[in-house]
């Protein structure tokens, strides 16, 4: 059983092909990380699925229910942030909230409750009298995001959530997308920080030019770039060529040319590390870092999509 899925979705905007048959899914209580360069088709897809706009071919159903013959019923399942804040900054965040409340009819004082409830699970509680335009950009991401509980969804869409907010900020955001999860809660996240999607996704689909190029869990995306390498860094910087001597013998190979104090070596299985663990013991080369890692997602999103994500061009 799928909390939602789409099939085949085909999205033209004049001659711009958005989406050439995507397909999505997910299962209930999971997060979906869906990674793609800028005008891959991300936002395009999430605005199929929760009903802003119609597929010109393929289809998608959220809890079973087609979200084009039965739209409305989808929206009541449903919540949506997308890349900027769409909180009405005039009003307060309470009355922003009351508000959604009563469109979703629920009564004024059981939207009132649910507001409070909110503000509060937010850390907002004390801004909450204050109207919109007052908060800053992450206070007001939250607001946004709190907009979109207010209906209690099952399923979660988030469209790059954490977009302009400082890493303090992001890591909070994080922590909600975790509680929201442990209550029940699918999501799906779309996002140009691969640390955020390595962090949060169960699994993740990889779009570029509207189509699904990947998909995965994390460890299974990070192995289409090789297997896993074994870092080493010993106490003393002279005993570096032996460090390199042990891991070539254990890999079998040569060991990446010694750099900056560490050597490295790429290895098939995580039972090289024990053995290189053994060796560098038995002969006596002490180490201030030894680990095993598989390449970042990074390094996938570049193998994959052939181009860096925005926020490395960015560093750059």
């Amino acid at each position: 059983m799928t909390a939602f899925e789409a099939e085949g979705l085909v999205k033209r905007f004049g001659k711009t092909t958005a989406l050439a048959g995507v397909d999505l899914a997910a299962r209930p209580g999971m997060v979906l990380g869906v990674l793609g360069p800028n005008g891959a088709g991300k936002t395009t897809a999430v605005r199929i699925l929760a009903t802003l706009l119609r597929p010109d071919a393929g289809q998608a159903r959220v809890g079973g229910l087609d979200v084009v013959r039965h739209a409305a019923k989808v929206r009541r399942m449903i919540g949506l942030t997308g890349q900027y804040a769409s909180v009405d900054e005039d009003l307060t965040g309470a009355e922003n909230l009351v508000l959604i409340g009563q469109l979703l009819d629920l009564r004024r004082n059981e939207a009132k409750a649910r507001a409070a409830e909110l503000l509060a699970g937010f850390g907002l509680t004390e801004a909450g009298s204050r109207k919109a335009k007052t908060y800053s950009g992450g206070m007001r991401r939250r607001l946004d995001l709190a907009a979109s509980l207010v209906g209690r969804p099952d399923v979660i869409f988030l469209d790059e959530p954490t977009t302009g907010l400082d890493p303090a900020k992001r890591d909070e955001m994080w922590g909600v997308v975790r509680t929201l999860v442990g209550d029940g809660a699918t999501v799906l996240l779309t996002t140009q920080y691969l640390e955020e999607a390595d962090a949060l996704a169960d699994e993740i689909s990889v779009i570029d030019h509207g189509k699904v190029i990947a998909h995965g869990t994390p460890g299974e995306l990070k192995g289409i770039v090789g297997g896993q390498t074994v870092l080493v860094r010993p106490a003393d910087p002279a005993r570096l060529e032996e460090a390199a001597a042990v891991l070539a013998t254990v890999a079998g190979r040569p060991a990446d040319s010694p750099s900056r104090g560490v050597v490295t070596v790429p290895v098939t299985g995580d039972a090289a590390f024990t053995e290189v663990v053994r060796r560098l013991d038995a002969a006596g080369v002490a180490v201030t870092e030894l680990s095993l890692h598989l390449p970042s997602l990074d390094e996938v999103f570049f193998t994959l999509t052939g181009r860096r994500t925005e926020e490395e061009e960015v560093a750059a």
